[in-house]
């Protein structure tokens, strides 16, 4: 029998009245395991009313109440990883060790959650004139939304939701129906660790239920991760209808290699960064940027330590890498490769062949490598997400700088040298939000924020981070003037010390 996913709504699970279900497939065998209810207008209206009703008692309860569920959260959140590990495997595809680092990074933004009272702080100004004071504090929104990606549907959620309910906020998250679970899991742990009713929600479904989020007066703020396009369409359409938005967009992250890196040390981070969770990453370094005369010899340290990858389903121990979320983007990644050679590209690893035995009809490519790229070449200017790494060659450090910063994408790049002065002038000169030097993959601890720039961020805030917590509050400034009982009209004396 075909699981079915339903909602999260008021507390509890509520199914799906719409009709209207999409497919989740296992991606190691290509058959539909699973049913997500897909939600009408009416149903994500019934999310937000929860929320609202539950707003009204969490935005005011205290501090200690909200970090306290948050601490027995996380003790669920912790005990539960192999669960929720293995949901994210049998919808995303993803190895179970890379999984359970996906959970591993979530629990980075709990932790800071938990520890949200110092982020709360307000700040005050005494006798700012005679007997006036100045204070400022920062108080929740209300109801807020999440539309989340599949590549990390346990992780990305965490980066949102734990900051706004910690803030005094109630949320509402929209996950990708590709792969579903993993939120229905949270909810329930959330709920066990004694949360609310209506402080946390779940509906699933496609463009209806964004839309209907997007316009939706009682909902205040929409955070986004996903591709380009649709960040512009969230931050558009939510902005119009007086919405706070942060929406983060797609990615070409580069890699720069000088001529004095550690090749060996390079050739590590190229493979690990481009090919870890078969390239399905928003941080994935997906353009290798080569300096000087150094190219042919990282291209081949590069083809050696990728053709030892281990491809295979995911809850199989020995595999290094799974398949892609479905078959549709199976198709759309070996496309680039396919076409890259009449672009002038030189194909060093064609993975568009790849199967595995006994899973023949798993979403399975192999690993790809594209030498000499061009920049004009579809490869090169598209965001692929899938394990297909393009190698570019430039003459001098200046030339890489250029060529990296002339990408529409600003998320992520990195370094690799040993020399600090051009480390330096990378970090100040490159147009992205977030640098690596040596670290292929520069994704920030949890108490810095997360985002990127150009077309890779819309909105004026990142997530999680002191951007995170500024995102689900806002700013009031208090002027007060109490007059001191000394001064009091002569009368009734309750024996104020006159002591001065």
């Amino acid at each position: 029998m075909t699981k079915i996913v339903n909602h999260w709504i008021g507390g509890k699970a509520v199914e799906g009245a719409s009709g209207t279900y999409g497919p989740v497939t296992d991606p190691a065998t290509g058959a539909v395991t699973t049913k997500v209810a897909f939600a009408s207008v009416e149903e994500v209206d019934a999310a937000v009313a929860a929320a609202k009703d539950a707003f009204a008692t969490w935005g005011q309860s205290s501090l200690a109440q909200r970090t306290t569920i948050l601490f027995r959260f996380r003790a669920l959140l912790d005990a539960n990883r192999d669960a929720i590990a293995e949901l994210i495997t049998a919808e995303h595809g993803k190895v179970h060790s890379d999984a359970l680092g996906e959970v591993a990074r979530g629990l980075e933004i709990v932790d800071l959650a938990c520890g949200i009272n110092v982020q709360l702080k307000g700040e005050l100004s005494t006798q700012v004139a005679s007997r006036v004071d100045v204070s400022s504090i920062r108080q929740p929104l209300g109801v807020v939304a999440g539309i989340t990606p599949f590549n990390f549907p346990a992780m990305v959620p965490m980066w949102m939701f734990p900051i706004a309910i910690a803030t005094g906020n109630t949320f509402i998250l929209k996950p990708s129906e590709k792969d579903p679970s993993a939120s229905l899991k949270i909810a329930e742990l959330l709920s066990e660790a004694g949360l609310p009713d209506g402080v946390f929600n779940v509906v699933h479904g496609d463009k209806v239920a964004v839309d209907r989020l997007l316009e939706h007066p009682d909902v205040k703020a929409v955070s986004f991760v996903g591709s380009t396009p649709i960040a512009r369409y969230i931050h558009t359409t939510a902005s119009a209808h007086g919405k706070r938005v942060q929406a983060l967009g797609g990615a070409k992250n580069h890699m720069l290699v000088l001529p004095d890196a550690d090749l060996d040390a390079a050739a590590d981070a190229a493979v690990s960064a481009a090919y870890g969770s078969a390239g399905e990453r928003c941080m994935a370094i997906s353009a290798v940027v080569a300096v000087g005369a150094i190219g042919d010899t990282l291209v081949e340290k590069i083809r050696e330590r990728a053709e030892k990858i281990k491809i295979g389903p995911g809850n199989d121990p020995s595999s290094e890498m799974g398949p892609l979320i479905t078959k549709v983007h199976r198709d759309k990644v070996a496309s680039y490769v396919e076409g890259a050679a009449a672009e002038g590209a030189e194909v060093v690893l064609d993975g568009t062949g790849f199967t595995v035995e006994g899973f023949e009809d798993g979403h399975w490519i192999g690993i790809s490598l594209l030498d000499k790229v061009p920049t004009g070449a579809k490869a090169y200017q598209d965001e692929i997400f899938g394990p297909v790494l393009c190698v570019l060659r430039v003459d001098t450090y200046d030339e890489g700088v250029a060529l990296i910063n002339a990408s529409p994408f600003g998320n992520g790049t990195a370094i690799f040298t040993r020399d600090g002065g051009a480390a330096r002038r990378f970090q100040l000169e490159i147009e992205a939000g977030m640098v690596g030097v040596n670290v292929p993959i520069p994704v920030p601890v949890g108490y810095h924020s997360f985002g990127g720039w150009k077309d890779s961020l819309f909105g004026d805030h990142h997530v999680y981070g002191n951007d995170g917590t500024h995102f689900y509050t806002r700013g009031k400034v208090v002027t007060t003037r109490w007059p001191d009982p000394a001064d009091a009209p002569a009368g009734v004396d309750l024996g104020f010390p006159r002591n001065h």
